[in-house]
Parts: C-alpha cells; structure tokens; sequence
C-alpha cells in the first residue's frame, strides 16, 4: 500500500517541518508529526507554532 503525506516543508530531503498557527500545539500535532517521519523515513522534524504570543517550536526525532 502506498502511503501519501502532505508535510508543510520538506528541507534538504532531511527535515520535515510543519507550520501551524493555533492557539497550542497539543500531542496529536507530534503524532502527526511523528506519522510522517515513519512514512518519509526521515529522522528530524520540526514542529513550528506561530499562534501563540511568542514563538514556539518543537523539535521531535524518531
């Protein structure tokens, strides 16, 4: 079966990084995260909120 991902960025063939804007990121944001690392076989990703009053990101490695 062939999996299908839609990651907001893909850098350099290495790094996943997806962008969000909500008011805080919760764990389903990392599983998803997570989920695409799996599918694409890469190793990092980062996970990048612009929605709350500064800036937070969130680095997940698998």
């Amino acid at each position: 079966m062939q999996h299908k991902f839609y990651a907001d960025f893909v850098v350099m063939d290495k790094l996943l990084l997806e962008v969000k804007a909500v008011s805080c990121l919760t764990d389903d944001f990392v599983a998803l995260a997570i989920n695409y690392l799996k599918v694409s076989g890469n190793k990092l990703a980062l996970l990048v909120n612009f929605g709350e009053t500064k800036l937070v990101s969130k680095r997940i490695v698998y």
